[in-house]
């Protein structure tokens, strides 16, 4: 949702910070917030003000009409706040068809006035700009002040002055008040627009020789702007309508959906109700909503929600499990439904979010169980066979009865079978593509009947806003077999479905000509077509690739809701292009306003904001209308048929798909025009392009509640401008049922209006001559019914089907499939980082710090796939810490430092170091724990494995040091001896090899077990007796070189100090001096 109500108190500190006017603001930041844990000793504290002052008290819950209720308590000191608010604070109270608790006021400073000094302000958006109302009557009793009002328009772009607002404004209001309300209306507007207000009330604003007090205030932001406006908004908190409480569920999603690109949304109507919904699509869930309401659910629907933008697996799991927790808290008698439902998928994979659900139930099938949940599952779009097999296999092992429908099956169907209305199948679905037209079950006949109120629909004026007509009109066909593209984004897949869907349509070339990506150099991207291989080019800015392809008239933007807004402006500076869609959801409604003007200025045809886009079977597709290969061939859109429709959702212009496929001869052309407030065209835009078009022989509107637009289709039908037949249905008729308002998955899903609501809507439309159902579930019928009737009249001749060329099914997709299979390349068993947490040797990364196993216990799950025990751990990160570094002379240090100062950069440097690591540095770990393992195994004594060496001529492995010798020990030897004597189960081999060192030091002090012989001795007892390997495990580790790893990682870090230390020393290129060198010539060349 954009538009979002905020609390009085919120609004207020809103326009205390930042208006800028030189009216003089009285009582600013003069407020005090009440609850019930409310200390008012401490209260009175930080607001003094409170003990001295006259004070109002009012309810700060988004409640209208405050003062006609009886909830304002005025003109009465702290002692009287508090008795008024006894029999208020935590009360339930009732506010129109809502009930709800009181439970947060607000207290303010009692301003003394008259009732002339009272006025009226408000400020709201619209499509063509923000309107602003004054009435020089403000007060409770104002009345209607839409017809009392005056009215300022001011355009998208426009300005306000304080000359407009006195002459359009002020008219009424007392001469010598005018300057100063003008000055204040300015500085309020110029805040609206600066903090991305989409609606500002103040009734009364009091003006009086003191100054100006703004009384009552009620607001709505654009919740869009949050990353233009987060500076100056801060946290804003959003409070619930009156009558519903704010849940930490609904919380929790609300963080999860800022949180991904996704879309997922909670509304919690009733916790008690036993029919639950996990609906995939914005317009799909309200559709799922009306349904369960039309069939006398409304009392039993627990919640409104939606999940769709392709979320992934796990987030699908989080949200399916917050679900499934909130209805398994309290059993109800009947037992309970959950309908997992949707529309046809245009990218989402059905499978993978099907899986995080699966997950769901599973961790859940006890509680499932025993709260008497039974669960109807409808679904289509890309994979949805495999999803809707997972689904049914859950059902069968966990016990649960779990009914699972594919495309087959009318997308609402299942809710009658969930509420009893129709009976359950009992075949297995059928996959979309084996049977092309298939009925949708047991639907009630649909008849051509009015409503049951015979009243007339009261229609807003004006239908259509005096604006002057755009200096360029609008093409009336935006798409043709040779239309050409330009899409801005790294889209690959949705260019592929294109490039797919145009060879399927015969089309000669590609429908795309260039992709532009600011974010790399210009390159070719790599795509096919049909069966062989083309480069696309791929540019870094929009001027290069509008003068390489002077042919491209549509742009398909998949930019950021952040970038949307400057990359369409950029191109509308380009008059080649005629038709831009803009797939971002999320833009705020100021720039799409913006968006809007520019493009009616120079004829412009805009789709979206928050679209899929659009589709003209056998011509050209939107990015991923239309959803994969086997969809549009089910839907048989690669070729025309004679139905054209227009869609808000691009989920049900999916659906819409798939129901004038199966009751028709197919879609002639098809647009979403997005959920938003605001989308860049209207119903009308194509409604009056498809009348116009002779290949449309009928129309689909599928319109939905918030707006008026659809009564200019009325006006039309009444007008004789539109007279092909037009079908058309609101959805959002539940709306009117629920008690309190619900914000739906579309931004503008809202009626601010009686007029606005679904219901009023689909009343006029039928009276204005359109075709429309009594339900959604009988859309289906009415368009069978007159598509029928035309092709009895002979307007409609149904074409002969041609087969399309085959495409070959991409290799990952047949994959995901489970079509093909092919042999890895690699084999990996230490790590996972596919799913939402990366995983080490099986074990979460959240749960390796939970667990504190520390860097050893992490290098014992990667380097041996094992938990080790805690003392394992902490001699790992011994060894670690005693082979950092052992000063810069040795030959590792000294190439690295070498090599630093030689202006190389670290990892150059650190390599330098380690390729010096063998059997003479370093690398004795792994050769003196084989020697000594040998030798041990064997059964040969101390001696005698000292004697063979030495008569073999050999070097025994981690015995002997430069410096250190029995008499001066090295310390970090000892330090490792007494750990592992006192805590390693046996150290059966670190004996051996010292009694093999007291031999060796009887011949020569300095011939000790030195750190790289104690660590490898060590760590084949480690190994050996830990309890966690097999003795063939250990010997392969040590086989394999495990063992020198520990010196190679424990190195590194004193390398890069080295490489550091040089760098932060500024040491200079190094020359080895000449006296340090013999040079050894032969004779007749020397010196």
């Amino acid at each position: 949702m954009s538009a979002k109500a905020i609390s009085e108190q919120t609004g207020k500190e809103f326009l205390y910070k930042y208006i800028c006017t030189s009216a003089a603001v009285q009582n600013r930041f003069r407020y005090a917030n009440v609850t019930a844990e409310t200390d008012f000793d401490r209260l009175t504290e930080e607001h003094p003000w409170l003990l001295t002052q006259r004070l109002v008290v009012k309810p700060d819950q988004l409640i209208k009409r405050r003062g006609k209720l009886g909830l304002v308590g005025v003109n009465l000191d702290l002692k009287g706040v508090r008795e008024w608010l006894k029999p208020r604070l935590m009360r339930e109270t009732t506010v129109g068809k809502a009930k709800g608790m009181l439970k947060n006021f607000l207290i303010e400073p009692f301003v003394p006035h008259k009732q002339e000094e009272e006025f009226y302000v408000c400020i709201y958006a619209a499509r063509e700009g923000d309107y602003v109302l004054f009435h020089h009557e403000g007060g409770v009793d104002v009345g209607d002040v839409d017809a009392k009002a005056r009215k300022l328009l001011v355009g998208v772009d426009g300005k306000i002055t304080e000359e407009s607002v006195k002459k359009e404004l002020l008219t009424h209001a007392p001469n010598d008040k005018k300057a100063i309300l003008a000055n204040f209306i300015v500085g309020l507007f110029n805040l609206y627009e600066d903090l991305f207000f989409t609606y500002l009330e103040i009734n009364p604003l009091v003006v009086t020789k003191d100054g100006v007090y703004v009384l009552d205030m009620a607001a709505k932001i654009d919740a869009t702007a949050d990353y233009i406006c987060k500076a100056k908004w801060g946290d804003v908190e959003f409070p619930p309508p009156f009558g519903r409480e704010a849940y930490p569920e609904e919380a929790y999603i609300a963080d999860l959906d800022a949180k991904s690109g996704a879309s997922l949304k909670l509304t919690l109507l009733n916790p008690r109700g036993r029919i639950w919904t996990m609906v995939a699509g914005g317009g799909a869930s309200v559709v799922y909503s009306d349904t369960i309401c039309d069939l006398g659910g409304v009392n039993e629907l627990a919640n409104y929600g939606e999940y769709s933008g392709a979320p992934s697996e796990q987030q699908t799991y989080d949200y399916a499990k917050t679900i499934l927790s909130l209805m398994t808290r309290e059993k109800h008698p009947e037992g309970k439904v959950l309908i997992i439902g949707g529309s046809i998928a245009n990218f989402t994979n059905v499978a993978a979010t099907f899986k995080g659900i699966v997950r769901a139930i599973r961790d859940y099938q006890v509680p499932l169980k025993e709260h008497e949940v039974t669960i109807f599952v409808r679904r289509g779009g890309p994979n949805y066979q495999e999803g809707l097999r997972v689904m049914g296999e859950v059902g069968k092992t966990t016990g649960i009865p779990i009914h699972v429908f594919g495309t087959e099956t009318h997308m609402t169907a299942i809710v009658g079978m969930a509420l009893g209305h129709r009976p359950i199948p009992n075949q297995p679905p059928v996959a979309a593509h084996t049977r092309r037209q298939t009925s949708c079950g047991d639907v009630v006949p649909c008849s051509l009947v009015c409503c049951q109120s015979e009243q007339k629909t009261c229609m807003p004026q004006p239908l259509f806003h005096s604006l002057p007509s755009p200096p360029f009109t609008k093409a009336t066909t935006l798409f043709s077999k040779h239309t050409k593209s330009i899409v801005w984004g790294m889209q690959t897949r949705a260019v592929q479905g294109m490039l797919d869907f145009d060879y399927v349509c015969s089309r000669d070339e590609p429908s795309v000509a260039a992709m532009v990506y600011p974010f790399t150099g210009d390159h070719k991207q790599k795509f096919y077509w049909g069966h062989k291989e083309i480069l696309i080019p791929v540019y870094k800015n929009m001027g290069d690739a509008m003068k390489k392809h002077p042919e491209v008239d549509v742009l398909i933007s998949f930019a950021s809701l952040r970038s949307a807004f400057d990359s369409t402006m950029e191109t509308m500076q380009y008059p080649q292009i005629h038709t831009i869609a803009i797939i971002a959801e999320g833009i705020p409604e100021a720039h799409t306003r913006k968006i809007i003007k520019v493009a009616d200025e120079k004829g412009v045809t805009i789709i979206g904001p928050a679209t899929v886009g659009g589709i003209k079977p056998g011509c050209f597709k939107i990015g991923n209308t239309g959803g994969m290969l086997d969809n549009i061939l089910a839907s048989k859109l690669y070729r025309p048929g004679s139905v054209a429709y227009v869609s808000r959702s691009g989920g049900m212009s999916n659906e819409l798909n798939n129901i004038i496929s199966r009751t028709t001869d197919g879609v002639f052309e098809g647009v979403a025009i997005g959920g938003d407030r605001y989308p860049g065209s209207v119903f009308t835009d194509h409604v009056l392009r498809y009348q116009d078009t002779p290949g449309v022989k009928m129309i689909v509107v599928l319109g939905e509640i918030g707006g008026t637009e659809e009564y200019k289709i009325c006006q039309a039908i009444k007008q004789g401008r539109i007279t092909k037949p037009v079908v058309c249905w609101c959805i959002g008729t539940c709306a009117t049922m629920f008690s309190s308002e619900v914000q739906f998955g579309h931004a503008g899903a809202c009626a601010n209006q009686a007029s606005e609501t679904a219901v009023a809507k689909n009343k006029a439309l039928k009276e204005a001559g359109a075709f429309v159902p009594r339900s959604f579930d009988e859309l289906g019928d009415i368009i069978k019914s007159v598509y029928d009737d035309l092709v009895a009249k002979g307007v409609i001749e149904p074409a002969e089907e041609v087969p399309p060329p085959t495409v070959p099914m991409d290799y990952s997709w047949a994959r995901e499939l489970g079509l093909i299979r092919k042999p890895a390349s690699f084999m990996t068993s230490i790590c996972d980082e596919r799913g939402q947490e990366l995983i080490y040797a099986g074990m979460p990364i959240t749960e390796i710090f939970k667990s504190e196993i520390g860097l050893g216990g992490t290098l014992g799950l990667l380097w041996f796939q094992r938990r080790l025990p805690k003392y394992a751990c902490q001699f790992i990160e011994m060894c670690l810490m005693v082979t950092a570094d052992h000063g810069p002379a040795v030959s590792g240090a000294h190439n690295t430092i070498v090599c630093a100062r030689a202006g190389k950069d670290l990892i150059s440097s650190l390599t330098s170091g380690l390729l010096t690591i063998g059997d003479r540095f370093g690398g004795a770990l792994d050769a003196a724990a084989k020697q000594f393992s040998k030798a041990f195994d064997s059964g040969m004594l101390p001696m005698e494995f000292v004697n063979k060496m030495k008569k073999e001529g050999k070097l025994i492995m981690g015995i002997g040091h430069r410096v250190k010798s029995i008499n001066n020990p090295d310390m970090r030897v000892q330090i490792l001896k007494d750990f592992v004597k006192q805590h390693f189960p046996s150290t059966q081999l670190l004996d051996y090899a010292l009694d093999v060192e007291k031999i060796t030091t009887s011949k020569k002090p300095n011939l000790i077990l030195n750190v790289d012989g104690f660590i490898g001795v060590a760590f084949v007892d480690l190994l050996r007796t830990c309890d966690g390997f097999t003795r063939d495990e250990a010997d392969e580790f040590v086989e394999i070189g495990a063992l020198n790893g520990i010196f190679v990682l424990g190195r590194s870090m004193g390398f890069i100090g080295h490489y550091l230390d040089q760098k932060r020393l500024k040491q200079g290129l190094y020359r080895h001096p000449w006296d340090d060198i013999s040079y050894v010539l032969p004779e007749h060349m020397s010196m």
